[in-house]
């Protein structure tokens, strides 16, 4: 793929890998997929250095860049919140001799991504379906994404334009919404004192629930890593089974606030480590009795679609996005 052919380069750095790809902006799905190559971060000193890297490697060359990091991008600058690399945009843009780059968060591209995922793209969970739609259609999608933390953003679709919002709604406070949940507020309270949704809902967030239901039982658990917790649900533990129920539950009750907060009305689209692990648990859980159990509301929110992404990389396909976005934008203005 060459720069006459619309060629950027992508890519979704996290705190321990980085993930490089080429997106062709004229081809019909924009996202190379035999271009995608990992690499851990801790074998490049800087974000340029695996960049060029991965061009090196690959024979490949561009003139722009989609960068998505995992950490705030302020200005010029982006931190990546578990990994030293500072990454400056002009620094960056100039080694590796590119005309345009762009860092964005990591939830600006898995907003992103949703404008081109397609049907095997996605997993119904509940009984509302969805259909993509055409890019003249306005609608308003949020997404969320339990991994280490909790990721929680939107996308704003009007005019053919994609509007990704960035948001910390992962940070927002846990509502209990039974006398266990409000047991499971106390017991964690006493440890964190204010609690945020990203309390309970990531992979620390499960460990934070099995504990917490532990102690109601009566029971030490030692030390367990979200694995340990899935693990040993898998084997029928009984706590542990409870602590993916009510993880769950309480994943379904946000997702169902950040739609109501965003106006979100015609999706949600939940991504993150957990939700391929978790898929088949998701699909027969009380996340759906939840979701839409809004009071007044309950009614319009079991008309709103929730869909699990299952593409395998979609934070380089909302990179791609976000770059096709930018040159619809470039040739609007131009016209």
């Amino acid at each position: 793929m060459s720069p006459e052919a619309g060629c950027v380069l992508v890519a979704d750095i996290g705190g321990t890998n980085a993930r490089f790809a080429l997106a062709d902006l004229r081809a019909a799905t924009p996202l190379d997929q035999a271009s995608i190559d990992e690499y851990p971060v801790t074998q490049f000193a800087s974000l340029a250095d695996a960049a060029a890297h991965y061009l090196q490697e690959r024979g490949a060359s561009a003139h722009s860049g989609v960068f998505a990091v995992a950490g705030r991008v302020d200005g010029d600058e982006a931190r990546i919140t578990n990994h030293p690399w500072v990454i400056s945009n002009s620094r960056t843009r100039a080694q590796l001799g590119f005309n345009e780059l762009h860092l964005i968060n990591d939830f600006v591209a898995q907003a992103m991504c949703i404008a081109l995922l397609g049907n095997d793209d996605v997993v119904q969970v509940g009984g509302a379906s969805w259909q993509p739609a055409g890019s003249d259609q306005p609608r308003n999608y949020c997404v969320l994404g339990p991994g280490t933390g909790l990721g929680v953003g939107g996308l704003v679709v009007r005019d053919g334009r994609n509007y990704p919002l960035a948001t910390e709604g992962g940070h927002a406070s846990f509502a209990p919404a039974s006398p266990e949940q409000i047991r499971i507020l106390e017991i964690l309270s006493a440890q964190f004192g204010r609690v945020s949704n990203e309390r309970l809902v990531c992979g620390p967030g499960l460990v934070n629930i099995h504990r917490a239901l532990s102690e109601m039982a009566g029971t030490d658990p030692g030390l367990l890593q979200p694995s340990g917790v899935t693990a040993a649900a898998a084997e029928g533990d009984p706590v542990a089974v409870r602590a993916v129920e009510v993880f769950l539950e309480i994943f379904g009750a946000v997702a169902g606030d950040a739609v109501l907060v965003q106006g979100a009305w015609d999706g949600v689209f939940l991504t993150g480590g957990l939700v391929p692990r978790l898929l088949q648990q998701l699909q027969h859980s009380g996340f759906r009795q939840r979701f839409e159990s809004k009071g007044r509301f309950s009614a319009t929110m079991s008309q709103i679609p929730s869909m699990a992404i299952v593409h395998p990389n979609p934070g380089l396909l909302g990179a791609a996005a976000y770059a096709l976005d930018m040159q619809r934008a470039s040739l609007g203005a131009t016209a």
